[in-house]
């Protein structure tokens, strides 16, 4: 019940079983070799740094290429390191430095937008000034680096305001994945109606000992309650269970929200676009767009965008790839074949093959975007 309205408010009105996140997804955890390259092993690449999640590039790279802010969707972005594992993978690879920015779910998009800012930069000013010492990069090799920016979904949302809300301190390139600035009723069915029923579930879900447990319990604990509906996502990770822990943080604030009365988003989405046309200045914006996902809004981004853009003399681009709205999300499962390779293995494969194509599409056309704008 619980996912199935996070997905529906935030990730547009498809209703996502929360199976698939949980079986449908393993944790990558990633190590870097003497080779320089990135292999799935049971340690981990990425470090948190106040409360970010960072993820440097392969040592084959002396520094970094550029810095890149990452938010995903409502929800699931709160465990990047789960949820977008191996598109943030594919773009570490290229040299970028990655710094994942988990946020809290609010129906006051503003309040978000600017708790970003604010845990962005904070992490940004402990890099510059301290480094990344788990990956020998000196305050000096990550001076100066250009600035660039990701949001899918929710986050893309987000990513506009943060670049409408401020002029300084952003993004120099803005790469905004499948926007979506529906209204509430608009995104979840019947939502009006919610606020009574979720008043009356609040305090039975808060006192539930699931809850409670979620909360509370080690991980060791907490990886056998997800393994008994099927999921083997925390893998053992401290770092992992303390994005979930905060993701199950988030439920009653959310709840209470919608129990309170609150029945829209805030800002409207009109009163966003307007401050888009009026505000946003970012120099160099990339809108990507997915052919099989009905609740993309990038089209009316696009005609909101192009004024503001042109009169500040930046640019901007739209490109249309293969994928859905969780395209970005897909991740790298390992099938694990018998002692001989049979039809189903064969199948298993080819499933796998077809989103993570997508997915690596989506990475390189990024990458061979930002690249135009290292210098």
């Amino acid at each position: 019940m619980e996912l199935g309205l996070c997905a529906s408010s935030f990730l547009g009105n498809q209703m996502v079983p929360a199976t698939q996140f949980c079986r449908g997804t393993r944790a990558v955890s990633l190590t870097v070799t003497a080779s320089g390259s990135y292999n799935r092993r049971n340690d981990k690449i990425y470090t948190r740094l106040d409360t970010c999640l960072v993820i440097p590039p392969p040592p084959r790279f002396k520094k970094p290429r550029a810095i890149v802010k990452f938010l995903g969707g409502a929800f699931v972005g709160a465990v990047p390191e789960l949820t977008y594992s191996y598109l943030k993978e594919l773009l570490a690879k290229e040299g970028y430095l990655i710094v994942s920015v988990p946020y809290n779910v609010t129906f006051d998009h503003e309040q978000a937008a600017k708790q970003v800012y604010e845990r962005f930069n904070s992490c940004l000013d402990l890099i510059l000034s301290s480094g990344i010492p788990s990956s020998n990069f000196k305050p000096q090799d990550l001076a100066h680096l250009p600035l660039f920016s990701v949001g899918h979904s929710n986050g893309a949302l987000l990513q506009a305001l943060t670049g409408s809300y401020f002029a300084e301190k952003i993004p120099k390139a803005n790469a905004i994945i499948s926007f979506n600035n529906k209204s509430a009723t608009e995104a979840v069915p019947y939502f009006e109606q919610l606020g009574p029923l979720i008043q009356q579930m609040m305090p039975v879900v808060e006192a539930s000992p699931v809850y409670e447990m979620a909360r509370n319990a080690s991980g060791d604990v907490l990886k056998g309650l997800l393994d008994t509906v099927g999921a083997t996502i925390l893998n053992n990770d401290q770092e992992a269970l303390k994005s979930f822990t905060k993701l199950v943080d988030q439920l009653p604030s959310v709840f209470g929200e919608v129990g309170q009365g609150v029945s829209e988003f805030r800002p409207s989405p009109l009163e966003n676009r307007n401050r888009f046309k009026c505000s946003y200045s970012v120099p160099h914006t990339l809108l990507v767009q997915f052919n099989s996902d009905a609740i993309d809004e990038t089209d009316v981004l696009e005609e909101t965008l192009r004024p503001r853009i042109e009169s500040i003399g930046g640019t901007l681009e739209k490109v249309r790839l293969n994928g859905n709205h969780l395209t970005p999300c897909i991740q790298d499962p390992k099938w694990q074949t018998g002692y001989a390779y049979t039809p189903a293995d064969a199948v298993a494969q080819a499933l796998k093959t077809i989103p993570l194509s997508e997915t690596r599409v989506l990475s390189r056309t990024i990458v061979d975007w930002f690249r135009r704008f290292e210098d």
